[in-house]
């Protein structure tokens, strides 16, 4: 019940005092939990409505305090991880509206989508998406639902212990406030003969990435094209097997497709995987090899599978850690919204900031051919190195945010006379904060460095 909110929080134990007030409800919808967390599940109190713009019901009202052991009508662990597994997404999110596509449709598309140019699959793809902005939920452009709830416990919990500040482990490394990481997925043939060129717009920058590779059916990949990424200090990850959009079409197909792709995993040395145009089914990856993914978008509503995580912060999904997608895409940027500034990915990066979450971007080498898209995709360069020197953002490669989460997930807290030490892998890079309450808000400290 408290596993979640130990996982992000990494505060002791004895401050993570939750139990169920009630039985909970046999079926599963949506409620409230204050003004700005919508959460989707079983509870024991109140409604659950069928859809996230129905009239739903505030759990808050019923949070009972027994000394300092908070009474909930939810469990927080399962309405966690029904957002981060997208279990809400079967459910329709505006009446006779569903989040996913038809997969009819999708075979169609697929089918000839190598015959069509990118002008052509721009308009269907408009047509296809364009109720896009008429989804309520998850939230666009950034949706942080899972960490509003994890600080509603969070401001809960300080009020139960009758505390001023409640220790944890802060989330990212050496006190950084947040976290960047840039991923390039090479589609096609002319992106991955401009693979060279991007890495060097990328070390103009200070900023290394990884590239995400398909292995088999888009274009040759001889040892010599990974070693040339490699040796230039950047990162190798395996895109789909052959990015036919249908690897989570059948199971059967799947596991035999699953089994290609851990060995392309094995001979390429690749940690990270993901799918083909982020389709994704949670509930399969066990039979990935990888230690991380990268499949899953924050909020879905401009990819062809809707849904979300919402979430900017890291999870795992049983053994493989998941790095969410948290921003726009650049061809959706270019050719579905036919923006080219960096407004939007600002305004993103702003929102995940303000919860130190991780920003993940993917930039496709295939779709900054044009003089266009790659002035804005330099100038998102230079913003987020404009950000790495102001010390607000630690600008990764995915494979050392995998390791330092991994790092994290394992440390814990212990007193020691009158202060708080960090046991654990690692720990010489983390560092103790504390939670707080300003005018009923969370803030956050960090210990200063001894």
């Amino acid at each position: 019940m408290n596993s979640a909110f130990l996982d992000h929080y990494r505060c002791p134990e004895t401050f993570a005092t939750f139990t169920l007030s009630g039985e909970l409800s046999e079926d599963s919808g949506y409620f409230r939990f204050g003004p700005d967390a919508i959460c989707f599940g079983q509870s024991s109190s109140g409604f659950r409505a069928g859809h996230a713009t129905d009239e739903l019901y505030d759990a808050l009202t019923d949070v009972a305090l027994d000394g300092a052991m908070l009474q909930l009508p939810f469990s927080p662990s399962e309405i966690v991880a029904n957002l981060r597994y997208e279990r809400y997404a079967s459910a329709s999110n505006r009446k006779g509206k569903t989040l996913h596509g038809e997969s009819v449709l999708r075979k169609v598309y697929y089918l000839v989508r190598p015959l069509l140019t990118v002008s052509v699959r721009k308009h269907l793809q408009r047509l296809h998406l364009r109720d896009w902005n008429e989804i309520s939920f998850p939230t666009w452009p950034v949706d942080p639902t899972v960490e509003r709830i994890l600080e509603m416990l969070l401001i809960l919990l300080l009020k139960a212990h009758a505390v001023d500040k409640i220790p944890f482990v802060w989330f990212w490394p050496n006190g950084f406030p947040s976290c960047a990481i840039m991923t390039h997925d090479v589609e096609a043939l002319p992106g991955r003969d401009f693979c060279s060129h991007l890495m060097d717009l990328d070390d103009a920058h200070g900023i290394k990435s990884s590239f995400q590779i398909v292995p088999e059916g888009r274009y040759p990949v001889s040892k010599g094209f990974l070693n040339t990424i490699q040796s230039r200090g950047f990162e190798i990850d395996i895109h789909d097997l052959n990015h036919d959009g249908h690897l989570f079409s059948d199971r059967e197909r799947y596991l035999r497709r699953a089994e290609r792709i851990n060995r392309y995993s094995r001979e390429y040395g690749a940690a990270g995987f993901r799918s083909a145009a982020l389709y994704r089914n949670l509930n399969w990856f066990e039979a990935l090899d990888f230690s991380y993914d990268m499949s899953v978008p924050c909020v879905g509503h401009l990819e062809a599978q809707r849904g979300g995580c919402c979430s900017v912060m890291p999870f795992f999904i049983g053994k493989i850690l998941e790095l969410p997608v948290t921003t726009t895409q650049d061809y959706s940027l270019f050719h579905i919204l036919n923006h080219y500034s960096i407004d939007l990915w600002k305004r993103q990066l702003a929102l995940i900031m303000e919860k130190h979450g991780l920003a993940s971007f993917i930039v496709h080498p295939d779709y900054i051919l044009e003089h266009r898209a790659r002035d804005t995709y330099k100038a998102l360069l230079s913003y987020l190195s404009q950000l790495r020197s102001e010390g607000k953002i630690w600008i990764a490669l995915p494979r050392e945010v995998d390791h330092w989460w991994r790092e994290r997930s394992q440390m814990r807290l212990s007193r020691r006379g009158n202060k708080w030490e960090i046991e654990g892998p690692g720990k010489e890079r983390a560092r103790v904060a504390y939670a707080s309450l300003e005018e009923d808000c969370v803030v956050y400290h960090l210990e200063a460095n001894s």
